[in-house]
């Protein structure tokens, strides 16, 4: 029997999923066709990173003695950063590409005139940077064992947790992405709120010594708990509690963001 394609409205859910993953292949034949630049731009950054700060300064640190957790320097940060690439990749891939779709290039007008439905088009872009998170921070994982920056075999179950600490910046960051008419409140998104959370949600220091009153904040971010369960993991210092209340943080936060994505892209582009 042949399958008939049904309306958007009313249709069967798993007709929504089929089609979301249609959206989902026109990403990977696009990543196909510049696999490179993806992985080179979004390794470099973190690997500069781990190698400047974690071998670099880490030499400093390690000789003080003053050891973050009583680790070295290294195996505290690497991590930090498997999960700082994710969320960065992630929150970039929300925020100009998307726009470019909607605003500039057209793509989800174009993919509206076909059965494709606005939630299609979400929920395919959010399986998009699920793929491209999963792929650096294997890759990345790669590069912390060879390094010896991993103390526990534990640490394989960060990448899950650092792919779920994209989603929960690529949600609300699509769905604010969805509002905007031009690409000037991305300067001021990166500027104020990801770059100091990249800086002072415990990836390069303990919270702790942050002042008092900045500790509160901190611990309210999505960053910060999928860098404790990530180190947590990493480490092999695992509290079942606290990596339940960080993982449950972080899933609350991606699926506000869907929430809030749902309806931002049906104002936007549901005519």
């Amino acid at each position: 029997m042949a399958v008939v394609d049904l309306p958007l409205v009313g249709r069967p859910r798993v007709i929504a999923s089929r089609r979301s993953l249609r959206v989902l292949e026109h990403d990977l034949l696009v990543f196909r066709s510049g696999w490179t630049n993806y992985i080179v731009a979004g390794l470099s950054q973190p690997f500069l990173y781990l190698v400047a700060m974690g071998i670099g300064l880490g030499l400093y640190v390690n000789r003080n003695g003053n050891l973050p957790g009583g680790v070295p320097y290294l195996d505290y940060i690497a991590p930090a950063l498997l999960v700082t690439q994710a969320m960065m990749a992630a929150a970039f891939e929300s925020a100009w590409p998307i726009m470019g779709k909607i605003e500039w290039d057209k793509t989800y007008h174009a993919a509206l005139n076909t059965p494709l439905g606005a939630m299609d088009l979400l929920a395919g872009d959010l399986m998009w940077i699920g793929f491209r998170a999963t792929l650096l921070s294997v890759l990345f994982l790669v590069v912390i064992v060879a390094l010896g920056a991993a103390a526990s075999p534990l640490v394989v179950f960060a990448v899950p947790v650092a792919v779920l600490t994209a989603l929960a910046f690529a949600a609300p960051i699509i769905a604010f992405t969805a509002t905007q008419k031009s690409d000037q409140g991305f300067n001021a998104l990166f500027r104020f709120g990801i770059t100091p959370l990249f800086l002072f949600s415990g990836t390069f220091f303990p919270i702790e010594k942050l002042p008092i009153f900045l500790q509160p904040l901190a611990w309210i971010t999505p960053l910060y708990h999928g860098v404790a369960a990530a180190r947590s993991l990493a480490l092999g210092q695992v509290e079942p509690v606290a990596l339940t209340v960080h993982v449950a943080a972080l899933a609350a936060v991606a699926v506000l963001g869907f929430a809030a994505g749902r309806a931002t892209f049906r104002r936007r582009l549901v005519v």
